[in-house]
């Protein structure tokens, strides 16, 4: 038999994250105390947002629209205050925060994340709502032809014909979770467990599935929108998971330039940003932390 082909691993994501950790640390320690204060340079006070790895692109440009001029408050303070962004699993992230990474506003691909902190009382209290909405699709690489129906005990083993499926981690990751979830709903969990590749973050898994070393993958619509070299090949029916829902909010350490970028997430600038890449609103079931 053939040998099967080991997986390059694809860690550039969390080695990013904990990059821009390091740097924010760093940065803070010669910043002044919370509060929004200029340096002694002059300078405003960056603000740090923690986000999903599958709000890379859109946040990313959020934060520029928001720094050139597009904040909620109209000041200078807001409108012109630098953002830096660290982008990574939920999980990874929201325990960065419990460790004292000085995040100020987080945005979590799931509830439980957001949860997690909010148990610990590292969360602004009031702040923190359901922002946005996304799906969940099956991917193949771009010049795949493999046609599936997502139907009750569908056979996505001989799809995959020998191959592997990734998703991320079900252990932690919110995509890992929601694929775990429709799996187990259309009765093909545990036949595929064993060719799950358990990748540490959204777009962990779609880069395998982009570079052919998955046949199938498990992510979001919006990354698999934002990756030429992947196809959706199906959409998990929304009764399959429980309701995909990006919840944000303020951590204990937020400055007044926190409060406004986490104001201008919810501006029709920022909404105009989300929908062009694939967003949603959020689903009206929310847990009872979460208000639309």
């Amino acid at each position: 038999m053939k040998p099967e082909r080991p997986l390059r691993r694809v860690s550039n994501w969390s080695g990013d994250a904990l990059s821009a950790l390091c740097a924010v640390l760093a940065m803070t320690a010669a910043a002044p105390a919370a509060g929004g204060e200029a340096s002694a340079a002059g300078e405003t006070r960056a603000i740090t947002v923690f986000a999903a790895a599958s709000l890379t692109d859109a946040i990313g440009e959020i934060a520029r629209e928001f720094t050139a001029g597009g904040g909620a408050t109209g000041t200078d303070s807001a409108t012109h205050a630098p953002v830096r962004t660290s982008f990574a699993a939920s999980s990874v992230l929201a325990r960065q925060i419990e460790a004292g990474a000085p995040a100020e506003v987080f945005i979590s691909a799931d509830l439980e994340w957001m949860d997690y902190l909010d148990a610990r009382h590292l969360l602004r209290a009031g702040t923190r709502r359901a922002l946005l909405g996304n799906r969940l699709v099956l991917i193949a690489p771009e010049a795949s032809s493999v046609q599936v129906t997502l139907v009750p005990h569908v056979d996505l083993t001989a799809a995959l014909g020998g191959g592997r499926l990734a998703t991320g981690d079900p252990d932690s990751v919110p995509v890992g979770r929601y694929a775990q979830a429709a799996l187990t709903r259309l009765g093909v969990w545990q036949q595929l467990a064993p060719q799950l590749v358990r990748a540490e973050n959204v777009r962990a898994a779609l880069e395998y599935v982009a570079r052919g070393e998955a046949t199938l993958g498990i992510v979001y619509r919006t990354d698999a929108l934002a990756e030429k070299r992947v196809r959706i090949v199906a959409t998990f029916p929304a009764d399959s998971h429980p309701p995909i829902i990006y919840p944000v909010a303020l951590t204990a350490r937020a400055s007044p330039g926190a409060v406004a970028f986490e104001a201008f997430l919810a501006s029709d600038a920022a909404r105009a940003i989300f929908i062009h890449y694939g967003f949603e609103p959020p689903p009206l079931r929310t847990s009872r932390s979460d208000s639309p």
